[in-house]
């Protein structure tokens, strides 16, 4: 079997099929490539699903702190693991068979199986190594399979993978990966999450409003790396406010395996050694791209750190041949994938397109409490040389935030104090990964601090925070 196509994309996840769409509405004949599972690790195994989890841990939570709102629950609060998980599916796969219909609404073809570049604007699709689908998710009818297809442009858009250190390699059954930690088969009564980053955080956060015992290890000083120092700091407080363990500045240097649980020997941060024993390990050191088997290194493509490297606009050192998504590098983030390769495809269409500013990619955390942010932390600001004016807003200085009952937060604008740009907001607290957004558009106009502080903001909202916080950073102020 031989097609040829204007654009073939190799990767059906978020970024694939965002681009694929983007590249079919231009009128390029247009096909994807897909091994597994249409919509990616996103729809499948990390965004959508880890979100439905999340949704239940809260909503558990806020059942057995009912008496806090002034209300009687009766009986005992209780869950069965296996329904959530089952919900967490069910989102999943519902999403997933949308990812198909909306390929097929554009005429997009599905091409199902393992592909390899074989040189320049051709590719050999075979059989699939891994499973091909989840059993909740059938392989749609009337895909294209084994052959060799051509393009004038092919896009990779393979994804990443949990990122294993050595020696403490997952198994799936004591040592998980995010893989493992979604789909439980029983619930585990304690927990070692190594690493603090979003994924860690957020299994962490689940785990623990689920009553399990829970110990977080992060080989920095700082959790939650990537984030302002402020912030980290009040998500910290709160997370071992309810109950979480948080280790910095430590490390995993060995983990014995036993029949039910596992031992790790960690090295705190004044270098004494301890043994944790829990039911299970989390890894979550972080993702790598899935660069292998793709005919790369054989085309002379560059790799850097296991991510294809691109210019800004998808295109690598081999002409005809792009990358986007995590596979193109970080920040590793469905939305940087989904906007990427729009970008790709315009530009091979010719429109005129800016490369991606990275800075104005926002991120989002979605443990208890969430914490999102956008460009510069005071520190990364202060670094590039910036003259700042910093804004900082709690949460228990807004009226809808204490009616909420969620008054541990924080929000902080950080401004050059020469031009009145905004360099970045940070957020610690309740539905903060909804109002980030707000300063994302915000940083996209190029507003500044006068046109922010002059914004009507609606009241009650938990959004007046923004613009309060916008005054603190000149004096101005009202509420504290």
């Amino acid at each position: 079997m031989s097609q040829a196509y204007d654009i073939l994309i190799i990767g059906g996840g978020p970024g694939g099929y965002v681009t694929a769409i983007r590249a079919a509405q231009l009128g390029f004949k247009t096909a994807v490539v897909e091994r597994e599972h249409l919509g990616g690790i996103c729809l499948n195994w990390g965004c959508i699903p880890t979100k439905a989890l999340l949704r239940s841990a809260e909503i558990f939570h806020q059942a057995t702190h009912a008496k806090d709102y002034g209300l009687t629950l009766e009986g005992k609060m209780g869950f069965d693991i296996a329904d959530i998980v089952k919900r967490s599916r069910g989102v999943s796969g519902q999403l997933n068979g949308g990812v198909g219909f909306l390929l097929k609404k554009n005429k997009v073809d599905v091409i199902w199986g393992e592909a390899k570049i074989t040189k320049p604007g051709e590719v050999s699709v075979g059989k699939a190594t891994k499973p091909a689908v989840q059993p909740q998710h059938p392989v749609p009818k009337g895909v294209l399979g084994e052959g060799t297809y051509t393009a004038k442009h092919i896009i990779v858009a393979t994804g990443a993978r949990p990122r294993a250190l050595p020696g403490i390699e997952p198994d799936k059954k004591l040592i998980w990966t995010y893989f493992e930690a979604m789909v439980p088969d029983f619930m585990p009564k304690s927990l070692i999450v190594m690493g603090s980053g979003a994924i860690g955080i957020e299994f962490a956060s689940f785990y623990r409003s689920l009553g399990a015992e829970v110990t977080v290890v992060e080989v920095m000083p700082q959790i939650l790396p990537v984030e302002d120092a402020d912030i980290a700091a009040v998500a910290r407080k709160r997370f071992e406010k309810l109950g979480m363990k948080i280790m910095s500045s430590a490390k995993v240097t060995a983990v014995k395996k036993g029949a039910n649980s596992v031992t790790a020997t960690v090295v705190d941060e004044k270098g004494a050694s301890v043994d944790i024993t829990a039911d299970r390990l989390i890894s979550a050191v972080g993702v790598i791209g899935n660069i292998e088997g793709l005919g790369l290194e054989a085309l002379g493509v560059k790799t850097d750190r296991g991510c294809i490297v691109t210019d800004g606009l998808g295109k690598t050192n081999v002409a005809g041949i792009y990358a986007i998504g995590d596979v193109a590098g970080p920040p590793m983030l469905a939305h940087k994938a989904e906007h990427e390769g729009v970008l790709t495809v315009e530009a091979i269409k010719g429109l005129h397109v800016h490369a991606m500013d990275k800075q104005k990619i926002p991120g989002c955390t979605y443990c208890h409490p969430q914490i999102a942010s956008v460009g510069l932390t005071e520190a990364k600001a202060k670094d590039a040389g910036f003259t700042l004016k910093v804004g900082r807003f709690p949460f228990m200085g807004n009226g809808k935030a204490i009616a909420l009952g969620e008054p541990d937060g924080l929000v902080k604008t950080i401004f050059d104090a020469k031009t009145g740009k905004l360099l970045g907001a940070h957020m610690v607290g309740a539905e903060v990964t909804e109002l980030i957004q707000g300063f994302v558009v915000a940083m996209g106009l190029e507003t500044t601090e006068e046109e922010l502080m002059h914004t009507v903001f609606p009241h009650p909202t938990l959004s007046e925070m923004m613009h309060e916080c916008v005054l603190d950073a000149y004096g101005r102020a009202i509420h504290i």
